[in-house]
């Protein structure tokens, strides 16, 4: 069977052609609209020298701009953590075979997935705020930590529901197989194996908790947006600070995605399985490996003879 696409045939000169022309229509559109965008700031004074270097003095960054960013990493981490945990239970207990347990966590996972991360927010820091859950210094980071993991929590639980049913039905057949019972498969062969395979999914959901935690500004949370926020209204200077502060958020999810896809790399050579050497096997080792490679041979294979 051939390797291309059965969906679609292979754009012809004229499909090429057209394609061109848009690609080069649609290139000729974000540069104007750049321009525009480049062109009103400065008609603002926006683009002034002396809007750009407060920014950059000891001032900003000590007392506005590394506060916010330590307490956006602090809540984020947080909530990574805990989303983890609460993945993780609600996940299995989806794939559990007691259907009142099967049943409750749908109803947890399903019903938190559909609330919006503010509304939770907004609903969890009144109830600390009033009842004085925390103190006046935590309500607001206990609210915003609520919020992300509970929404992103569900969502990781589909995550893990998903990964699991995409295995293959041997897997679970192997473990029942040689006397495992159904939770000591799923946890010991099924959930690994499905976590390995939903890491790519798990770090975009990790650079969402990451992103969203600028909702905590809605709840007065210091996080970085309020902080750059504080710093345009001190100098006067709102949407470079504010261009400032989106240009740290995406370092801080470049940064957690290339931390991400290093440890899938390691988790992905870890589990490959490797021939053995006659350095590792020691004196005799050609005979060993010759065997091996006989044993691992299709029949009528040439090293099988």
């Amino acid at each position: 069977m051939s390797a291309q696409s059965i969906l679609f045939d292979a754009p012809g000169p004229k499909a090429r052609r057209r394609h061109a022309i848009f690609t080069g229509l649609g290139i000729l559109l974000a540069i104007g609209t750049l321009a525009l965008v480049v062109w009103k700031l400065r008609a603002q004074g926006q683009l002034a020298p002396e809007m750009w270097t407060s920014l950059f003095t000891a001032d900003v960054w000590t007392q506005y701009l590394i506060p916010g960013l330590i307490n956006t990493l602090k809540a984020a981490a947080i909530s990574i953590v805990l989303a983890m945990v609460f993945g993780l239970v609600f996940g299995m207990g989806r794939l559990s075979h007691n259907r009142a347990i099967r049943w409750v966590c749908g109803i947890v996972v399903e019903f938190f997935r559909a609330v919006p991360v503010l509304l939770m927010m907004y609903f969890t820091f009144n109830v600390y705020a009033v009842y004085d859950v925390f103190g006046a210094d935590l309500n607001s980071l206990a609210a915003v930590v609520t919020g992300l993991t509970l929404y992103n929590g569900s969502v990781i639980a589909e995550l893990v529901r998903s990964g699991v049913y995409s295995l293959p039905k041997g897997q679970s057949e192997a473990g029942l197989s040689i006397g495992l019972t159904p939770g000591q498969t799923l946890r010991s062969i099924e959930l690994p194996q499905a976590l390995t395979a939903m890491l790519p999914a798990l770090v975009g959901q990790l650079v969402v908790i990451l992103k969203d935690s600028a909702l905590g500004t809605a709840i007065t949370y210091p996080e970085l947006l309020q902080q750059a926020k504080d710093v345009g209204t001190a100098y006067g200077n709102v949407i470079p600070a504010y261009l400032l502060a989106a240009v740290l958020f995406i370092a801080l999810n470049y940064g957690l995605t290339r931390l991400a896809g290093r440890i899938e790399r390691q988790l992905n050579r870890r589990g490959r399985p490797t021939r053995p050497t006659a350095t590792a096997l020691g004196p005799g080792a050609d005979v060993v490996t010759d065997e091996l490679a006989g044993a691992n041979a299709f029949p009528g294979d040439a090293t099988s003879r």
